[in-house]
């Protein structure tokens, strides 16, 4: 008889900030990945859909799975985990997944400068990937933005355009700052931290004071209706133009990705990853 089919293992996922909006969506898209099982719902202390179904308290549907605020005890049964919640709880996540030794998918944004020497100590424990956006055509689209920004003449400047639905906090957004530190630093640059606003509302910047430095780079900021999220790279020549534009129409995309990478780092040694590394992109780049 030919051997019996090896089962491949179930990756176990810990979600935290289950009830946001990519927390529903990655309920929604988890069952379309079956090598992988939630098995913990978490959102913060003062949440109102604690001990209640986490789809019901997303509007998926129910799950037979309750939201607790305990992410100490739901990582001892977690192969990795998944954070898309709060800036303000993102030191006390990367504290319980270090500590549990589990790996993190951190996908929040918002956090300050500050959060970054504790990026570092964890990604020397444990698998870490963190990153602004878990859609593939985004990672693709900063990879061409270095390349883009590399290849260019300095003449070129460079501007970052990010449009999302008015409910969005960060302005800039989290990937739209990624995009301008990719180009910024294809290019020998850096992106001082004081001229980039992590959160909070876009406000009117007046028309400039005087002529524009070489290699400034410039993000402007839309934030109406409902869009999913849009962003473009424009690179402006003297008499010529190019743009580099994803445009994201279905909030399914992160959640696919999410879970997809999750999947991938789940099997990956300590060390700090973003989506390039999971697509392989870093060598092309």
């Amino acid at each position: 008889m030919p051997p019996a089919a090896r089962i491949p293992p179930v990756t176990r996922v810990a979600l935290v900030g289950v009830t946001g909006r990519m927390g529903s969506s990655i309920l929604r898209a988890a069952p379309g990945f079956p090598q992988l099982l939630i098995t913990a719902a978490i959102a913060h202390q003062g949440s109102l859909a604690l001990g209640r179904d986490a789809g019901e308290a997303a509007g998926v549907g129910p799950t037979n799975l309750r939201v607790t605020s305990d992410l100490p005890h739901s990582l001892e049964e977690a192969d990795v985990a998944i954070d898309f919640s709060h800036a303000a709880a993102t030191v006390e996540t990367l504290g319980a997944c270090r500590a549990a030794g589990k790996p993190l998918l951190l996908g929040t944004t918002g956090y300050g400068t500050e959060v970054e020497a504790r990026l570092a100590e964890t990604a020397r424990e444990i698998p870490l990937l963190v990153t602004a956006n878990t859609s593939v055509g985004v990672a693709v689209l900063t990879a061409l933005t270095r390349r883009a920004a590399r290849a260019l003449p300095r003449t070129f400047d460079v501007d970052v355009l990010d449009l999302h639905h008015r409910l969005k906090l960060d302005a800039p957004s989290g990937t739209a700052l990624a995009l301008g530190r990719a180009a910024a630093e294809a290019r020998g640059l850096s992106l001082p931290a004081k001229d980039l606003p992590r959160s909070g509302p876009a406000t009117p910047s007046g028309p400039p004071s005087g002529p524009r430095p070489e290699g400034e780079i410039g993000f402007a900021v839309v934030r109406a209706g409902d869009r999913v999220g849009e962003h473009t790279v424009l690179f402006s020549g003297i008499g010529e133009e190019l743009a580099l534009t994803h445009r994201a129409t279905d909030r399914a995309i992160f959640a696919r990705g999410a879970l997809a990478a999750a999947l991938w780092l789940a099997t990956q040694p300590p060390g700090r990853y973003d989506m390039a590394d999971f697509l392989g992109l870093k060598t092309e780049t």
